[in-house]
């Protein structure tokens, strides 16, 4: 029964030793080339700037995309379990879902129209 089970543990094992001989072997073989800006902490692309104390002011946009990502994000989360049980759902479920996504629809075009979706 378990004899089943033995070309996964293989594959984990070889898996798990290429990674540690990979990561233990990098740095002796793999190049140095230091110099001012990799030795800098890492700030996605942008140069760090001094801020006040008392912090900065994020910009409206910085809150209105996070919000359309919830909301899309959340269409995707209840789309998806729906596509799974379509058939023992039955006539119910798509006319539930039929409304849900005629409701994200209306906030996508609400979105649009104000233009949220463009970016500066």
């Amino acid at each position: 029964m378990l004899s089943t089970y033995v070309p996964i543990v293989g594959l984990f094992a070889l898996a798990a030793a290429f990674a540690l001989f990979s990561v233990t072997v990098a740095p002796f073989v793999g190049p140095r080339r230091y110099n001012r800006a990799k030795l800098e902490a890492y700030e996605c692309g942008i140069e760090p700037v001094d801020q006040p104390l008392q912090g900065g002011r994020f910009p409206v946009k910085y809150y209105l995309t996070a919000m359309l990502f919830i909301v899309f994000d959340i269409e995707i989360v209840f789309l998806y379990p729906w596509a799974v049980a379509n058939d023992a759902l039955g006539l119910f479920g798509l006319v539930e879902m039929v409304v849900f996504i005629a409701t994200v629809f209306l906030a996508y075009a609400y979105v649009w129209r104000r233009g949220g979706l463009e970016w500066d």
